[in-house]
């Protein structure tokens, strides 16, 4: 039976608490926030552009960076906006069905981010181990399909946690630790069992990146392979540096996504305030760095966004 202070109901709204703890600099960690998220949105914003005015790029790698880079839009202006929010205004109030929204967007957009990962090893696989059929395999048909894969499996993964969590109980506590929502967050503010609710968050995503993480691996390995079988260091050099940017993109990843979510789970003598700084530092940092890395190694890149700037200066 439930008590008398936990009446259950369907809140109307949910108070987002931002990083408690660290309440008194919220202030001073909404700047490092707004700049990088602001360099985030600009950079990201000036890869799509570039890849969709210059012909050169039209290349199935430059389409991929694009999605790439509109799912490091979509991740970061889903959290952040609302984070400076609540450090600015405290206007932590969020409405039921916005926080499901909001909950929504950020896990299809990290399940979205592994398979474009996964689309790019198999672009590089392509382009490196069976280089004279790159374009008859990848031709804008099966982009297309890929594509399509990707956004279904990931919608298709995450909309099943709309209705585990639209079915519960909640309790009148309406609080949430964080500053922004995230499906298990929600789902402990419940007046019943959610053990569905953490099977389901735990291995069904989960297991869709870490088979994305497998097959990169397999597509690395079978491409280092042929690599090393190249008959010239300069050879050896320039399909190893076609893939530099992509390895980098895939490690900033990967490496804090699983530090996160291992820390979350099994770093019970963490504070809590570091897991949420580390939370909202992950939807702040690959997207900023995305771009730049890409920038800075890609030369195609780099001539393309010269040139556009040139004729922006000249206009």
């Amino acid at each position: 039976m439930i008590g008398n202070n936990f009446t259950t109901f369907h809140p109307t709204v949910f108070i987002l608490l931002g990083i408690p703890g660290l309440e008194s600099y919220h202030i001073w960690l909404s700047i490092p926030f707004c700049l990088m998220y602001v360099t985030a949105v600009l950079g990201n914003s000036v890869l799509i552009l570039v890849v969709l005015t210059e012909q050169s790029l039209h290349e199935p790698m430059y389409v991929f960076l694009s999605m790439l880079a509109g799912t490091d839009i979509l991740l970061s202006t889903t959290t952040v906006p609302k984070a400076l929010a609540i450090f600015w205004f405290h206007a932590g109030e969020i409405a039921f069905d916005a926080c499901i929204t909001q909950m929504f967007f950020i896990h299809v957009a990290f399940v979205a981010e592994s398979g474009i990962l996964l689309a790019m090893a198999f672009d590089r696989y392509v382009a490196i181990c069976t280089p004279l059929r790159y374009t008859t395999i990848l031709t804008p048909t099966m982009i297309g399909k890929i594509s399509l894969a990707i956004w279904g499996r990931s919608i298709g993964t995450i909309f099943p946690i709309i209705f585990l969590l639209k079915r519960l109980p909640y309790c009148k506590i309406n609080v949430i630790p964080h500053s922004y929502c995230e499906h298990i967050g929600v789902a402990r503010l419940a007046c019943a069992d959610i053990t569905i609710n953490i099977w389901y968050g735990f291995s069904v995503p989960m297991a869709s990146v870490l088979v994305d993480v497998a097959l990169i691996g397999i597509s690395y390995s079978l491409i280092l392979h042929a690599v090393f079988r190249l008959p010239s260091q300069e050879a050896r050099h320039k399909a190893l540096n076609t893939c530099g940017s992509h390895i980098g993109v895939i490690l900033l990843f990967f490496i804090p996504s699983f530090f996160t979510f291992l820390t979350h789970r099994f770093g019970k003598n963490i504070p809590h305030h570091i897991h949420i700084l580390l939370a909202n530092l992950y939807v702040l940092i690959p997207p900023m760095l995305n771009p730049i890395i890409y920038g800075a190694k890609t030369k195609q890149i780099r001539d393309s966004m010269t040139h556009m700037f040139s004729i922006m200066a000249k206009g």
